[in-house]
């Protein structure tokens, strides 16, 4: 039954695949378009959108948000547990009035297609080399300061096992926030990784259905001025991971 299941998960992984690659391809003309011009980039926000409805109603991935506090204006960092790549693409219809650009790993840059819409309207994070990390801390001010919001998931990436329970927060979201003064927006996906899992884990689960999203309310200016960057990494895991918590107790 194991075998059966990972074999339709593959199936549907390579559909999924297929709908990214048909829709990337036939997109990147009208995101060529977009950058030719600075003033354009707003409206690649809206193209972001537009693909990730695409992805959403080919893939049959239905959204139930669970807000507990209504949504204010931006910018703000948005942090996220991440357990799929699925967040990603969601996140952009999700949260379509809320523009935001990603500070991502570079080596999404190795990838030839995603290598353009990445490094032109995201910004990529060098670890390892100081002084294009400095650029990357250029572009996010830059960004924030022309009203974009950040999207930052502080792991670091997909943990490589036992999903959904989180793994400790790197800093670099929290230190961002006390340097810009800006709020923190925490969400919570709760069940991204069941419906695509990792693609290097062959068998891992992958299927149609509903991605449950919690929506947290805003740990604004003065709470972020008043606390530590511990502080508010800790306190911002701790509501990201309280509703993971409730649904896998076993995991904590």
């Amino acid at each position: 039954m194991h075998l059966i299941k990972g074999i339709l998960s593959i199936l549907w992984k390579l559909y999924i695949g297929l709908v990214f690659c048909i829709i990337a391809i036939v997109m990147y003309p009208f995101f060529l378009v977009v950058l030719i011009s600075p003033a354009l980039k707003k409206f690649s926000f809206n193209l972001f959108i537009f693909w990730s409805w695409l992805m959403r109603i080919f893939c049959f991935y239905p959204i139930k948000k669970i807000t507990k506090s209504p949504l204010p204006e931006g910018p703000y960092i948005i942090v996220a547990n991440h357990t799929s790549y699925l967040d990603i693409f969601i996140l952009y219809s999700l949260l379509p009035k809320s523009p935001f650009v990603f500070l991502g790993k570079s080596e999404i840059l190795k990838y030839p297609i995603l290598r353009t819409y990445f490094r032109n309207l995201n910004i990529p994070v060098f670890r390892n080399d100081k002084s294009k990390a400095g650029q990357s801390y250029v572009a996010a001010t830059k960004a924030v300061h022309d009203g974009w919001s950040l999207v930052i998931f502080p792991e670091g990436g997909i943990p490589d096992d036992h999903a959904p329970r989180m793994i400790p927060f790197k800093a670099g979201a929290f230190k961002l926030a006390k340097t810009l003064d800006i709020p923190i927006l925490p969400l919570t996906f709760l069940n991204n990784y069941k419906l695509f899992s990792d693609p290097t884990n062959i068998l891992g689960p992958a299927r149609p259905g509903l991605s449950r999203i919690c929506i947290h309310p805003l740990i604004t200016r003065e709470e972020i001025r008043a606390a530590s960057i511990k502080e508010i990494s800790d306190h911002c895991f701790s509501i990201i991971s309280e509703p993971i918590m409730k649904e896998h107790p076993e995991l904590y």
